[in-house]
This record gives C-alpha cells, structure tokens and sequence, in this order.
C-alpha cells in the first residue's frame, strides 16, 4: 500500500514513474484543478477519471495559482489540499503546478488520456492538442449537479 504523503511527487519524480507504468503497459489518465473543498462533486468526478484507465495522475494548482485564478481563495493551503487528494484510494500520484494552465506539466507526463468535467468542450480543454497528437484520449466525465466549491461557500456564508 502506498501511503499518503508518498503520492505527493514533484515533477521530477513523476516523470519516471509515469514512464515506468507507460512501459508496463498502464494507461495514464491525467486531470487537474483547485481542489480546495473536497466534495462528493470532486470524488464522483475523480473516481471516473480513474476508472478511464489504470493510472489517475492529478495536477493540482499550487496556492498563487489559485489565487490568480479564483480571488479569496484558496480556502485550504496547498499542502492541506494535496494531501487529501492523495489519502484517495483511486489517486495515484498528485503533483503541484504554479503555472496558470497545466499545459506544461501535461507536455512533460505525456498521458494516454486527458479527462475534465463534461462542463467543458474537448476543443476548449488545455493540453488536448498535446495528448491527441500522441494518438491519446480526451474525455469528458458527467459532473454531479449541484456540487461546487463556490456553492458551499455561499451556503456557509448565508448559514444555511
């Protein structure tokens, strides 16, 4: 068993790791996000992301990223973030990135499949070019309704 803080990996150290899964013949299924209220939207979604493949490698956007991309957030630190998502049995590996986009980090881990959430179209996915053109996959899974981490937040806050 692979404990938590073990799938916490820099980029560095997934690279190897995803090559070594890629040459066993496992299919690396990739993903990213914010993560920062982890909800029965974020595990639903996750849990099909894994089922795509044999391997679920997340991205997870460092702090300054998210504050970029979402102000006042985020709620939990990278660290607190980070390892939740790896205390999920059906995640494999989470790595951080800084950068506002994951395009980087999907350029360096190559997966075989690319997943989001089915609010998004294949075209308007970052790093679909990348994975198509290795002759990989990008899906879309169904999104539980009602979940989000802008709406717990509003809930909180109206104390309902």
């Amino acid at each position: 068993m692979q404990w938590t803080k073990e799938k916490i990996l820099s980029r560095e150290a997934l690279l190897p790791m995803v090559a070594q899964w890629q040459a066993a013949g496992e299919k690396v299924v990739f993903t990213n996000g914010c993560f920062d209220l982890l909800h029965l939207g974020h595990v639903d979604y996750l849990e099909k992301a894994r089922h795509l493949g044999d391997r679920l490698v997340v991205g997870l956007n460092t702090d300054a990223s998210v504050s970029c991309l979402k102000p006042g957030r985020p709620l939990q630190d990278e660290v607190s973030r980070a390892r939740v998502l790896a205390s999920l049995l059906f995640v494999d590996a989470v790595v951080l990135f800084g950068e506002q986009t994951p395009l980087a980090l999907i350029e360096a881990v190559q997966p075989d499949i690319l997943v989001k959430g089915d609010d998004y179209q294949i075209s308007g996915i970052v790093g679909h070019e990348v994975v198509l053109q290795k002759g990989g996959q990008v899906l879309t899974v169904p999104l539980v309704a009602g979940y989000s981490t802008t709406r717990i937040v509003e809930r909180i806050l109206r104390g309902a």
